[in-house]
């Protein structure tokens, strides 16, 4: 099976759980396609990610997240892995915690450390799955 065969499996797969937004980039944040609103970092929580790796050419190489904002919109974005990734992607992402709540409202305070970093667009090592 072709790896983007096994994104689009995937995307069907986060549909069915709620992920309907298409995200992209936009500034420092990230624009829903469907409705144009744009989402800052502090304001967004990586869910799960999954790496795909290309069966017959190294190159061919992508990253699937899994978004939720804290009103609760919840959407993917897809970015190439390695190479040829997007940097602008990397950017906004750096910023946005994985598997946390977003961050708390103002006037109350966050304890505890942060998640470990997801592998980033455009870095090496080993293929991990979120949850």
């Amino acid at each position: 099976m072709s790896p983007s065969g096994d994104v689009t499996r995937a995307l069907h797969e986060l549909v069915g759980r709620g992920y309907t937004e298409d995200f992209e980039v936009a500034g420092d944040g990230l624009r829903s396609v469907q409705s144009g609103r744009t989402l800052r970092p502090d304001d967004l929580v990586i869910r799960a990610f999954r790496r795909f790796e290309g069966v017959s050419d190294p190159d061919d190489m992508s990253i699937v997240y899994a978004i939720e904002s804290r009103d609760g919109t919840r959407g993917t974005l897809v970015d190439a892995f390695g190479v040829y990734s997007d940097p602008a992607v990397s950017a906004v992402l750096e910023s946005v915690p994985i598997g946390r709540a977003p961050s708390t409202p103002a006037g109350r305070r966050r304890s505890g450390r942060r998640a470990a970093p997801a592998p980033r667009s455009g870095r090496g090592g080993a293929s991990r799955r979120g949850s």
